[in-house]
């Protein structure tokens, strides 16, 4: 049965090795029948979470904040998998997807829980100049067990500093695959 994933893309390149990850994904995944909505958070005008615990999961928009994650909810609340996609900054995911994620809180708040659980899944792709993934990988295996979200992996494609270094690389096959074995 095909799945409707959803891509939260957290680079600042429309064109850089993160989006080369997500767009071999997404080639994999639609071969293998699935719907892939991505999410470029950086075009997006999304705010920090203010902490206020005003959210109410059940509303169509369940923030009390009206920015671009109105856009966002609708579809993590219908979708089967979330891809988190990110490049690699001081050990940790990029300031745009952090921000996206922290603000996803507000589909557990209130009146029932629209995020943790409901036989979702997720996986991670990654691109870095260096090889310091242990750090964010341990956050994100912390998230999906907080979630009850099944951990379908992720590709972690170290040695990428400049846009176009992953081109050619192994990494970007087995995002495709990675994608393709949804089914």
């Amino acid at each position: 049965m095909a799945k409707k994933i959803v891509i939260l893309n957290g680079s600042p390149r429309k064109k850089g090795n993160t989006s080369a990850l997500v767009k071999a994904f997404t080639e994999g995944a639609k071969s293998a029948g699935n719907s892939v909505t991505e999410f470029f958070l950086d075009g997006m005008n999304i705010h920090g979470c203010k902490g206020c615990f005003g959210g109410h999961s059940s509303k169509e928009y369940p923030c009390v904040q009206k920015d671009d994650m109105d856009k966002i909810y609708p579809a993590v609340k219908d979708c089967d998998i979330i891809v988190f996609a990110t490049p690699l900054y001081y050990w940790n995911m990029s300031g745009q997807i952090r921000t996206a994620i922290d603000r996803l809180f507000a589909l557990e708040e209130s009146d029932g829980n629209l995020l943790r659980g409901h036989g979702r899944a997720s996986a991670l792709l990654m691109a870095a100049e260096g090889h310091g993934f242990d750090d964010v990988t341990l956050y994100y295996d912390h998230l999906l067990e907080h979630l009850k979200w099944k951990n379908l992996g992720h590709v972690l494609a170290g040695g990428n500093g400049e846009v176009g270094d992953i081109e050619g690389k192994p990494e970007l096959q087995k995002a495709y695959e990675l994608g393709e074995s949804i089914q």
